[in-house]
């Protein structure tokens, strides 16, 4: 029998262990992979062996006893990946977000002109990437902190230059992004040409970049380009969108990225943020807040501003 799962990372008696969600209850993937001849000792080695690895998961997770599992309600979730090699972040990649901040600057935009290929940044791993749940401390030299709501693509096999037509078969699954903007550091006024835009200030400090709350294997999604994405600011609908405005899909994402670097297992893919962004209407994240993003077969990430 073959049953559906998640994968993700959890921390018992002080130590980070691989999990796998089967129904409401989690169980060691070491224990479920036991004999299958993966190294089961954290997500991120599961995702070097990913064709095997999930075979082998889906096979386990159809013969699990749930007495054998714990609680999902009393497991303390960790980003799923602990910690991507790469984080690459897709900017500008959904067409409500591009029209919404071209008419807070008065322009327009003509679907007609689709961009000929994506254009990402990269954003810190070990040094931003917070689990479920995990507080957001918003950084003491930035006062408009923004949300965006994302999917991530996890990849699972590791690949240079991967024609669009095969893309998919190097993406293990997908996650939640909450690509947290620092826009106020967006601009520096004391440089010029292209060192006028600060990546490191807005896009890599301390917690922003919570991710979770586990990997949906890809063969759980039927259509990665029509999924809701949805995200609440202390119970507040702000973003209410679908990936099938992506101006680049994922296979896009995925193959033109690997024309430039070589794709590693287990690399996390922001695929952008939809329209519903804070910054076109003078809305930033304050300490209390709670921010809860759910995506369409994914679950749901929530993070509290610290």
């Amino acid at each position: 029998m073959v049953a559906d799962y998640r994968l993700l990372t959890y921390r018992d008696g002080g130590k980070d262990v691989a999990g796998v969600l089967v129904g409401d209850r989690v169980y060691p993937a070491a224990t479920l992979l036991k004999g299958a001849g993966v190294d089961a000792s954290s997500v991120l080695t599961l995702l070097g062996t990913w064709t095997k690895t999930h075979r082998a998961l889906a096979k386990a997770a159809g013969k699990v006893k749930p007495a054998n599992g714990k609680p999902l309600k009393r497991v303390k979730l960790l980003a799923p990946v602990l910690y991507p090699r790469g984080l690459f972040c897709a900017g500008a990649n959904y067409w409500d977000h591009k029209e919404e901040m071209a008419s807070a600057e008065g322009r327009t935009v003509d679907r007609s002109q689709r961009p000929a290929e994506p254009w990402f940044f990269l954003k810190t791993a070990a040094h931003s990437i917070i689990g479920p749940d995990a507080p957001v401390h918003l950084p003491a030299v930035a006062h408009e902190v923004d949300w965006e709501a994302e999917l991530g693509v996890v990849i699972g096999k590791g690949s240079r230059d991967i024609p669009v037509a095969r893309a998919m078969d190097a993406v293990a699954g997908y996650t939640i992004v909450n690509d947290l903007s620092a826009r106020d550091l967006m601009v520096r006024k004391d440089f010029f040409g292209p060192m006028t835009y600060d990546w490191v200030g807005q896009k890599c400090f301390t917690d922003a970049a919570p991710m979770g709350p586990w990997i949906t294997p890809a063969s759980s999604i039927a259509d990665v380009g029509n999924l809701s994405v949805k995200l609440w600011v202390n119970g507040a609908l702000k973003q209410n969108s679908n990936t099938k405005l992506l101006i680049h899909n994922v296979p896009e994402q995925v193959a033109y990225l690997s024309r430039h670097v070589t794709l590693m297992p287990g690399d996390v893919i922001a695929t952008g943020t939809p329209a519903g962004v804070g910054m076109p209407r003078g809305e930033f994240l304050k300490p209390g807040d709670v921010v809860a993003i759910e995506i369409e077969g994914c679950g749901t990430l929530t993070n509290p501003i610290a």
